[in-house]
């Protein structure tokens, strides 16, 4: 059985949550028997028009892993991950942290299972804190004493969006809070952001996707085009190769193609 056990206070396992879903398409036992229903459902979806999510979201994961090696080497040292999930395999900071020791790492999430699930993880990482946030109130969370007493922005930050925005329905609430988010970072930051993407399937392909997402915690699910994806940019210089499909940024898995379903992805750096 995957069941999580004792339930945590605060949650409903009857009701899915996105973070235990993806948590599944990872092959993760940390979810319910609600999870998995509407997982399957998602799955069924996502191979039907010519994917499929579970290894959609494995290679999101392994772009996640490639971005944050990439800024290390770089030079950044500092990562906020908004939206972080269930712990895994390759996470932030351990990515960060094998390519530079000095590196710190802030979690943020609003699910009470993976808070609790983080913070049991990394309670004795110095380099790490894992806080309670919600990513439509960014001003919360770079505000917060936990965060500010990690974060130093006055120097770099890589603030890293992967796989939460499709949450957000509204395209104008997302540059609000990305805008909000720029305001606050010094020139040499950057954005990670990936987001699911319809390929040549029309929207309508994925209304049964939207539908099993209407019934989740987040309560919403929308496919965005790549030129609206392009737009969660505005304000940074991208770097190369651009906004592709994830599996293909940077050592990823041949020549993008944007003609099947994917997640796009990318990294801005605030000039």
């Amino acid at each position: 059985m995957n069941e999580i056990r004792p339930v945590p206070p605060g949650i409903d396992p009857s009701v899915p949550s996105v973070a235990r879903m993806y948590d599944y398409y990872l092959g993760g036992k940390d979810n319910y028997a609600s999870d998995r229903e509407a997982a399957a459902k998602v799955i069924e979806v996502s191979v039907a028009s010519g994917s499929d999510i579970r290894v959609a979201v494995q290679q999101n994961r392994a772009f996640l892993g490639r971005t944050v090696r990439a800024l290390a080497e770089a030079g950044v040292r500092q990562f906020v991950d908004i939206g972080a999930g269930l712990p895994t395999q390759e996470n932030v900071h351990q990515v960060a942290l094998r390519t530079a020791p000095d590196s710190r790492v802030v979690y943020v999430d609003n699910d009470p299972i993976v808070l609790a699930h983080a913070r049991a993880l990394l309670a004795d990482n110095p380099r790490t804190r894992v806080v309670e946030g919600d990513l439509r109130d960014p001003l919360a969370i770079l505000d917060s004493p936990e965060v500010t007493r990690h974060i130093d922005f006055e120097q770099p930050v890589a603030v890293v969006f992967c796989a939460i925005l499709q949450f957000i329905p509204d395209d104008a609430e997302i540059a609000s809070i990305l805008a909000t988010v720029r305001g606050r970072l010094v020139p040499g930051s950057h954005l990670v952001i990936s987001h699911p993407f319809p390929g040549e399937q029309p929207d309508e392909a994925f209304d049964t996707v939207s539908d099993v997402y209407t019934r989740t915690r987040s309560g919403s699910f929308t496919i965005r085009s790549s030129k609206a994806i392009t737009g969660f940019f505005a304000g940074t210089e991208l770097l190369e190769p651009g906004i592709v499909p994830v599996q293909s940024w940077r050592h990823g898995d041949g020549e993008p193609d944007f003609t099947v379903p994917s997640y796009l992805g990318g990294v801005g750096r605030l000039p």
